[in-house]
């Protein structure tokens, strides 16, 4: 698959802190690649510096092998939204698209067909000040891909949103990507991330964490877990073979088991006298890796993390 963007050794201090230290990734064609980590993890430095916004200290970043993206061939959702409250939708959104070369009268088009498609219909002459903060969160989505970028950077953009416009802005940006659009999302909503990325870059400290396809990334640093449903000794379930830990809630028990275990062996240890209503094995969710790694700083296996 295409690269459309490469991240290469950057690095970027601020004083005496070291924001980012020797990141490198790549976004390809046509996928959408998450980068993720905790507030302060250097997540929005890295993504300043492909903008353009600053520049690194070291290292390079290329889109389609140049060393400089052109403005009209990247779209930008940033997390906190700057558009201009007293101003009309149409003409936010017309003067966003001349600002990145793109044919008004097309622009129009797609401006109409997008406030269509997201239930802003009849609201082209209202000010950004008289919508709700989910309706302008639409339009700033739409502002971003009004032009047809190649490469898409979206900032938490979900926030804000009820679950039904959740699944509009999912079921588009999916659409983009299967039309070419390289994105790279940014969001602490680990289920969406989880649902829709292909692959991800976490970051911890301004250094690269994990890396790698999604599936593997999950098979690598994801244990499985055992959830129970229905009322059992905590202390029995402790003293099973391969558990690390039971946590209880109600009559719910979750065993999280040891690595490497064979969830189909391990079920033969379970005890006759077990109260089971329900009973699931799966791997631990990208949510609890994230909030390992943000609460305990645990990257003993950062080395060799999967590449993709």
């Amino acid at each position: 698959m295409e690269t459309m963007l490469r991240v290469d050794q950057l690095s970027k201090a601020f004083k005496n802190k070291q924001a980012v230290r020797d990141v490198s990734f790549d976004v390809r064609k046509g996928e959408i690649m998450a980068i993720l980590g905790p507030n302060g993890a250097g997540k929005s430095t890295t993504i300043r510096n492909i903008m353009g916004i600053m520049y690194p200290d070291e290292g390079a970043i290329s889109f389609s092998g140049h060393d400089k993206i052109p403005r009209y061939k990247i779209g930008y959702l940033p997390e906190e939204r700057g558009l201009y409250k007293n101003v009309k939708v149409m003409d936010i959104l017309l003067y966003l698209a001349e600002l990145k070369d793109y044919p008004l009268k097309k622009a129009r088009e797609r401006a109409l067909a997008y406030l269509k498609k997201f239930d802003l219909e009849g609201h082209e002459n209202s000010s950004i000040e008289e919508l709700s903060k989910g309706m302008g969160q639409k339009v700033q989505f739409i502002s971003s891909i009004i032009h047809e970028p190649e490469l898409l950077i979206l900032d938490e953009p979900f926030s804000g949103l009820d679950p039904v416009s959740q699944d509009l802005f999912k079921t588009e940006i999916r659409k983009l990507a299967e039309k070419g659009t390289a994105i790279l999302l940014s969001s602490h909503q680990m289920n969406l991330v989880e649902e829709m990325c292909d692959r991800l870059f976490m970051m911890h400290n301004g250094e690269r964490i994990i890396y790698g396809d999604m599936d593997d990334v999950k098979e690598r640093y994801a244990n499985f877990k055992c959830t129970i449903r229905g009322k059992n000794d905590q202390h029995e379930l402790e003293g099973l073979p391969d558990v690390e830990r039971v946590e209880q809630d109600e009559d719910t028990s979750v065993l999280y088991l040891t690595r490497d275990v064979e969830p189909v062996s391990w079920l033969k240890h379970l005890p006759e006298n077990l109260t089971v209503q329900e009973l699931s094995i799966d791997r631990i969710s990208l949510h609890e890796i994230f909030i390992d790694i943000a609460t305990t700083g645990n990257i003993e296996q950062k080395e060799g993390a999967t590449h993709a």
